[in-house]
């Protein structure tokens, strides 16, 4: 099979599972949400409000946000939930140590 065969067989392959791929929505808060929620609980947590985003993934029923804290932005992070609660909530430095 040549090269542009081959191409092009993958690229049609990958479109068709593509459109297999359903959303089935989920029950977790909004990102801008959690990312908010989150923000406040490492800052409570840390005593350090200078706080910021350093990302987000959604994931089947929460939210991880990884939250860099201080003028370094030292991770920490942070799991929300469609409630609102937050957990999990630990250094990604000092294994969870403050």
């Amino acid at each position: 099979m040549n090269t542009t065969l081959k191409l092009a067989s993958s690229v049609l392959l990958g479109t068709l599972l593509t459109a297999c791929v359903e959303d089935t929505g989920s029950a977790t808060s909004s990102p801008n949400r959690a990312n908010q929620d989150c923000l406040a609980a490492v800052a409570q947590t840390t005593g350090n409000g200078e706080v910021r985003i350093i990302s987000s993934e959604a994931r089947e029923a929460n939210i991880l946000v990884i939250v860099g804290v201080g003028p370094d932005a030292a991770p920490w992070q942070c799991i929300t939930y469609g409630d609102g609660t937050t957990e999990g909530i630990m250094s990604l430095t000092n294994e969870g140590s403050l």
